[in-house]
């Protein structure tokens, strides 16, 4: 059934793909973002999204959507006051969920984080159940806000995801891109750790899938890759996909993080260096099936950068 969807922060990584995809399922969309992005004509209403950090009025917004995925909000970085991300990540999805009540929204679909459990490492699979240990001013935010939605009364699902990734993916996938893509060796060989990703087609599949039905009504759910993957084989998989030898010296742990943290990048092996891995089985319990494995997904990000290479090495020539 066709569906009236609202998405907001629509110009973003995520956002960019839901449309999209959105629109090939036959759904109608409104496009909600700062920025105005280029979406297919017809079935999708660009609107421009107010100043998240004062107080906005969602009715026009709202009016005669089915559905809303709230995606906007201050993205996980440093330099950002812990007010601002307060005032983003919980007031305004607050404000929100208490507007879809008084309008009657089918369902609101928040846009949660895995690290409101435990930041961005774990000892052991993450399930829902796990109680939230919040580590940041982001993932504080983020369970403040997820308990606003649970309260408000209005029909939601709620969505906590592990690091996505895709050949446009910005923040710490970017990073391991860039690196991967370089002809020089690689001090990984040796890291074991396991983390969960994301692809984001298994993403964006998520969303879809949780748009409506009675399984996925008024739960929250861990979105994560079905297995996750040592920290060697991510890399071994984005060098294979970028057409290249893997070259991934097998450097001990211990002094890998020594030599992060003497060059002033702790900030790394926080993200690489600890596990992290997440137990999606409750959503596929409710009749999701991922669409992706996180080996394919990766080797197809580097296939992408591959002829991307080669597409700007032709037009040059």
């Amino acid at each position: 059934m066709a569906l009236r969807v609202l998405v907001t922060g629509a110009s973003g990584f995520i956002g960019e793909a839901l449309v999209t995809a959105l629109v090939a399922s036959g759904h109608r969309v409104r496009a909600a973002s700062r920025q105005r992005a280029n979406f297919p004509s017809g079935r999708v209403e660009w609107v421009q999204l107010p100043d998240l950090r004062g107080a906005v009025e969602w009715s026009s917004l709202l009016a005669n959507v089915d559905v809303v995925v709230h995606l906007a909000g201050i993205a996980h970085r440093n330099g950002v006051h812990g007010d601002a991300i307060d005032r983003v990540n919980r007031g305004a999805v607050a404000a929100l969920a208490a507007a879809c009540q008084r309008h009657d929204v089918r369902r609101l679909i928040f846009m949660s984080s895995a690290g409101v459990h435990a930041g961005s490492t774990s000892k052991a699979a993450v399930i829902e159940s796990h109680a939230p240990d919040p580590a940041t001013a982001y993932d504080r935010a983020k369970i403040a806000a997820e308990r606003a939605v649970e309260d408000s009364g209005a029909p939601y699902t709620i969505l906590r995801p592990v690091v996505v990734y895709g050949a446009a993916a910005k923040a710490n996938f970017a990073l391991a891109v860039r690196l991967a893509r370089l002809s020089l060796p690689l001090p990984f060989g040796a890291l074991e750790i396991r983390r969960s990703l994301l692809a984001i087609d298994n993403l964006i599949a998520a969303v879809i899938f949780c748009l409506d039905g009675e399984a996925t009504l008024n739960q929250t759910f861990l979105v994560a890759d079905p297995e996750a993957i040592t920290v060697s084989a991510m890399f071994l998989q984005l060098r294979r996909g970028l057409g290249r030898q893997p070259c991934l010296v097998p450097v001990p742990p211990a002094f890998f993080e020594r030599l992060l943290r003497l060059v002033g990048r702790p900030d790394i092996w926080g993200r690489i260096g600890q596990e992290f891995v997440v137990d999606s089985t409750k959503l596929q319990n409710a009749g999701f099936r991922p669409l992706v494995l996180t080996e394919e997904g990766l080797r197809a990000v580097g296939a992408f950068y591959r002829t991307r290479r080669r597409a700007g090495c032709s037009s040059g020539q």
